[in-house]
């Protein structure tokens, strides 16, 4: 018979696996109150948190969708799965204007191709602007999100110094770091990136124009493996932690009752 003990217990899946991204993601939502959620390994987060740690999450996609609660999984953001039962569906104006600039968003929910140490995110191409080794989807509401949310986590399914660059391909959503250099730029009114999860661990800002630090490692990483995969010389919490790895029940939730069809599972 299976306790409730035996659901909390620890599973044992990579921790460069999409189950332990997305469930060390989402711990990130317990007690958020409106989360605006991008696609792909931000999906399963927010659907996770809200089948487990937030179940009065209120999600809001950039469609217009505002508070969905889907009963099954967004294959993405016009999915008619987040219109129905949701609360309101809005116009762009609206969304971005109104709910989004006016600071009604506690968590931005991002993926990113790169990251670099303040946390600006490029998402339009890898290498250089004539000649790209591959393009990207763009922005999309990436910089609005970046600029008016509280605060924005991101996840990125490689850690290595592609990934996490000193200096980004492209500047697609910048960091208020960047934006604080140049005093005559409209300062945005959002933290910016504090959380970055990887395959390796989670990195951390402490402050609103300071650089992402490594707060913790993925269970048999050490602190040297993080930093030679990182593109610039990373800083290190003295409180370094070890993730704690996801539930045999979160591992279940994804992939038999939120991703069933594989589409973001890897």
């Amino acid at each position: 018979m299976t306790t409730h003990l035996d659901l909390a217990a620890a599973s044992d899946v990579d921790p460069a696996s999409t189950e332990f991204l997305a469930a060390v993601a989402a711990r990130e939502l317990a007690g958020v109150g409106r989360v605006f959620a991008g696609v792909g390994l931000p999906t399963l987060a927010v659907d996770l948190a809200r089948r487990t740690i937030n179940p009065h999450v209120e999600l809001i996609y950039e469609s217009g969708v505002v508070g969905a609660h889907p009963e099954a999984m967004a294959e993405g953001i016009a999915d008619s799965v987040l219109v129905s039962g949701a609360e309101a569906v809005v116009s762009m104006e609206a969304l971005f204007g109104y709910v989004l600039q006016g600071g009604h968003v506690d968590v931005g929910f991002l993926g990113a191709a790169q990251v670099d140490r303040w946390g600006t995110i490029n998402t339009s191409f890898i290498g250089s602007r004539d000649r790209p080794q591959v393009r990207l989807p763009g922005s999309g509401g990436a910089s609005d999100i970046i600029a008016s949310a509280a605060e924005v986590v991101v996840v990125l399914r490689r850690h290595d110094p592609s990934a996490l660059p000193a200096e980004v391909d492209f500047c697609t959503s910048p960091s208020p770091v960047l934006a604080s250099r140049d005093p005559a730029v409209m300062q945005p009114r959002g933290f910016g990136v504090r959380t970055v999860i990887t395959p390796l661990g989670v990195l951390r800002r402490r402050d609103r124009l300071g650089e992402l630090e490594l707060a913790a490692t993925h269970p048999g990483v050490s602190v040297d493996d993080v930093r030679a995969a990182t593109g610039w010389d990373l800083a290190v919490r003295r409180d370094v932690q070890v993730t704690r790895p996801p539930s045999v029940e979160d591992v279940r939730l994804l992939r038999e009752e939120i991703d069933t069809v594989r589409l973001y599972l890897r």
